[in-house]
């Protein structure tokens, strides 16, 4: 039997290997392999790809295992945590991009119809891109990570009611109140569901499936909760794509969350090619070519209105310009809901059809660049801010992002020999709770709002501020800190930190927290004394209490973790079949263990028996050291104790006799 589509995921894959082993020779982005795959074996390339409905249909799914994985990193009180962002970030850069965008579109000559719907298009940026970037990166939990993905939710719910007033730009539509009314109802309905599903019936559903140890069983429920769910969506005429989204958030609220998002990332993998290959075989090649001056100039304009129309938002939402312009620089693209809203107007005619191919070459063009912007956005950002503007704009910028309200707690005295927290994340908000204890002096800095008033209501002592700014550095006096703790989620942004920090200061004490072991070298070279991977205090923890399980003396573990620290991690960053000498540090390995054997009603050859009359020193070579009977310890053991049914032996003895007094239970 042959499957008709075969060809075409042959096809596309094949091409696709191809063009990204040549690309990441070169350094480029496996994106733009997918775009140009697509270009090439498209309908107005080679003409290869005859099921283009097909492959059309796999993007889809493709999309929906995107924003799945992004829900389930998100979750109902990150996204709760941030709806101020989301309502009225998203409103102002919706909104200030189709003003914008609309009006220089009708000033080109496009009908005032056409040139709203176009507006629709461009204020839409590409959720794949960039969360796909800022995740690679390790900067979504930064504050223009959350602004991005605040606005980016607020597109994927706004691109519905966009489809919705299609019909009425068209002038075709029937009571688009009554539609409007309906719609609403329906998400209050969903979200409602959404909620209920997420804390009260989907973790028991994971919890009993997780019981079967079945790992078959678990993607599969995982696999019909998202589709379900975007089912649901759609078939009550929402986005599948939103769907997904909740579906995603459903699965954020239980423990197994992170399982979920390991078992489909390669699903979303594979699915996501065929998105940006369907983009890449839309592109009219010639079409392209013919205009590509314009093409191009259109492109940049695009680029410089969304930028502006982003920054600006985001500097209303108070937060600083750097943020403000990192954000602008992360969603200049024309995104991926565009072309689903394209579609709808090309069925209306909304769009001629050189409007249409000019539409699909800016987004192909901003899309394909995003990887490189994005990359770059911190020295872009950092150069814009660096020149020459005149003074009263420059001071307007900084109060319009909230840096001159930025007020440090009043001070009984001038800051000196203290502690400055930079993020006041789970790291920071626990290092500042230890100072307090300790009372060290310290001071903290950030720049998200919600962050801010969290720490205010507990009485900290925070300053609103981007630690990259001298400004900000000088204001906490970070020169006359005795240690500088860093504690964000972006990487570019704690290079830039530590630099500035050097700038005032080589003698504060700078320690880093990374998410990543591939960060400890950069940092270091910046100027960090000690940087501090999760990944490896993590191995550290499980490691000490393997060895405590080992009987291993405390005062051994605590030296030997100590010199595993003091060589930067040395020894767990070293290729398999090398060691790092430890000087001074040995470890001695006990040849025994303690063990808790519980005594069952079947075992009959120690039941109703003193310890001396059970023989267990003698035939076993273990010694008991206490015994738990139901909620009590009986820790004076003497040949004439009784062993009793349901009690718990605590065991002493070497490995091997303990696993053998085991065996002796399981069989007696």
């Amino acid at each position: 039997m042959q499957i008709p589509i075969l060809r075409e995921i042959v096809i596309i894959l094949g091409f696709s290997v191809l063009l990204i082993l040549a690309f990441q020779r070169l350094k480029l982005p496996a994106l733009l392999g997918f775009l140009v795959a697509g270009i090439v074996a498209g309908p107005h390339g080679l003409n290869l790809i005859q099921a283009s409905h097909e492959v059309e249909l796999l993007a889809e799914i493709g999309i929906i295992f995107l924003l799945f994985v992004i829900g389930i990193e998100f979750s109902l009180k990150g996204l709760s945590s941030i709806k101020n962002v989301v309502l009225w970030g998203g409103l102002l850069q919706v909104g200030g991009t189709i003003l914008v965008a609309a009006g220089a579109t009708y000033l080109l000559g496009i009908p005032i119809r056409a040139a709203i719907f176009m507006g629709f298009l461009l204020s839409l940026s590409s959720t794949a891109i960039v969360l796909k970037m800022l995740q690679e990166k390790g900067e979504l939990a930064s504050p223009h990570g959350r602004v991005a993905m605040a606005m980016l939710i607020f597109q994927d719910i706004v691109v519905v009611p966009m489809m919705l007033l299609v019909p009425i730009l068209a002038g075709e539509a029937e009571n688009p109140l009554q539609t409007l009314g309906i719609l609403v109802v329906k998400v209050v309905l969903v979200v409602g569901l959404v909620i209920v599903l997420a804390r009260y019936a989907v973790p028991g559903i994971l919890r009993g499936v997780v019981k079967t140890k079945s790992r078959e069983l678990f993607i599969l429920c995982i696999v019909v909760i998202c589709l379900a769910t975007a089912w649901l969506t759609s078939s009550v005429g929402l986005s599948l794509a939103l769907g997904a989204f909740f579906a995603g958030l459903i699965i954020s609220e239980s423990e197994y969350s992170h399982q979920a998002t390991a078992n489909i990332l390669p699903f979303r993998e594979i699915f996501i090619s065929f998105f940006f290959v369907s983009i890449g075989m839309l592109l009219d090649i010639r079409f392209f070519f013919d205009h590509l001056l314009l093409v191009l100039a259109f492109s940049l304009a695009v680029t410089i209105i969304k930028i502006i129309v982003i920054a600006l938002a985001t500097l209303v939402l108070r937060y600083p310009p750097r943020t403000a312009l990192l954000t602008g620089l992360s969603l200049f693209q024309v995104g991926e809901f565009a072309f689903l809203l394209a579609a709808s107007g090309m069925e209306f005619q909304l769009l001629p059809d050189e409007v249409y191919q000019y539409f699909l070459a800016i987004s192909i063009i901003t899309m394909g660049v995003s990887p490189f912007v994005i990359a770059a956005a911190p020295k872009i950002a950092s150069r814009l801010l660096r020149a020459p503007m005149p003074l009263p704009l420059r001071d307007s910028l900084r109060a319009l992002g909230g840096q001159q309200g930025a007020e440090a707690p009043a001070q009984d005295k001038p800051l000196h020999d203290h502690l400055v927290i930079i993020g006041f994340g789970l790291n920071g908000e626990n290092v500042a709770k230890a100072a307090r204890n300790a009372g060290i002096d310290y001071i903290i800095v950030e720049l998200d709002p919600e962050a801010i008033d969290k720490a205010r209501s507990m009485g900290e002592p925070v300053v609103f501020g981007d630690a990259t700014d001298s400004v900000i550095l000088q204001h906490v006096a970070v020169q006359n800190a005795r240690v500088v703790v860093v504690a964000i989620s972006a990487p570019d942004s704690t290079h830039k930190i530590i630099r500035g920090i050097r700038d005032f200061t080589e003698t504060a004490y700078i320690i880093v927290r990374t998410r990543y072991t591939r960060e400890i070298e950069e940092n270091l070279k910046h100027g960090a004394d000690e940087v501090i991977p999760e990944e490896f205090e993590t191995s550290i923890e499980i490691f000490t209490r393997v060895l405590r399980h080992y009987l291993v003396a405390q005062d051994e573990i605590q030296a030997f973790v100590n010199q595993i620290r003091s060589s930067n991690y040395e020894m767990l960053r070293m290729m398999p079949g090398n060691s790092l000498p430890a000087p001074g540090v040995r470890l001695q390995i006990p040849d025994a263990e303690i063990a808790t054997l519980p005594v069952y009603q079947g075992n009959n050859a120690i039941v109703g028996k003193s310890v001396g009359q059970s023989g267990l020193r003698n035939h076993f070579g273990v010694t008991i050291l206490a015994i738990r009977r139901g909620d009590a310890y009986v820790d004076e053991i003497t040949p004439e104790t009784m062993i009793l049914p349901e009690d718990v032996l605590y065991v002493f003895g070497k490995p091997e006799n303990v696993v053998r007094l085991n065996k002796f239970f399981c069989l007696n």
